[in-house]
């Protein structure tokens, strides 16, 4: 009951209210998108909020059955990991026995990637084990998911690695 004659006595709580409803939302014309948080293997929904091509504003997603739009500190943080200038937007390259690393673009780097997959790959396939069954996997390669993946986008993660022919596949959310 201490709230009523506040409000009866005129400070003008309903005034404050009323201004702070008036000012214009920073993300009024941003587009939203929803993520996956990228740090541990809970998978919290996140809202991204982007305008002209920049990140700003990142919350948790009320709707998402996992955080119901709470976010941990690391996910409270992601809007500064996301602007941060030290933040590497180009892909680098250091070359074997190289020192120093390099600035390459996106597509000498995918060429590369796909070139390395497919040397190890052609080398370490086996077709048939040694009682002549067929096996047709690769054991030079293996991979790590990532837990900023969902589970739509892992289930074609791992398809594409088992159409490699890849045996070890493993998941960080089990490691």
């Amino acid at each position: 009951m201490l709230g009523a004659p506040v409000v009866a006595g005129g400070i003008g709580l309903t005034q404050l209210a009323e201004e702070a409803h008036a000012q214009p939302s920073k993300i009024r014309y941003a587009k939203e998108t929803a993520s996956v948080c990228p740090y541990c293997a809970v998978g919290c929904g996140l809202l991204v909020y982007t305008q002209y091509g920049k990140v700003v504003n990142i919350e948790g997603d009320p709707e998402n059955p996992i955080n119901e739009g709470s976010l941990c500190p690391k996910g409270g943080s992601l809007l500064q990991l996301a602007n941060s200038p030290d933040r590497l937007t180009k892909p680098l390259y250091r070359a074997p026995y190289a020192k120093e690393w390099e600035e390459v673009s996106w597509n000498w780097a995918l060429g590369k990637i796909a070139e390395n997959i497919k040397k190890s790959r052609d080398a370490s396939f086996t077709s048939t084990n040694q009682k002549g069954e067929t096996v047709n996997r690769t054991e030079g390669i293996a991979s790590v998911g990532s837990a900023a993946l969902d589970n739509e986008e892992c289930y074609v993660y791992q398809k594409f690695l088992r159409g490699l022919g890849l045996v070890y596949i493993e998941h960080q959310a089990r490691i």
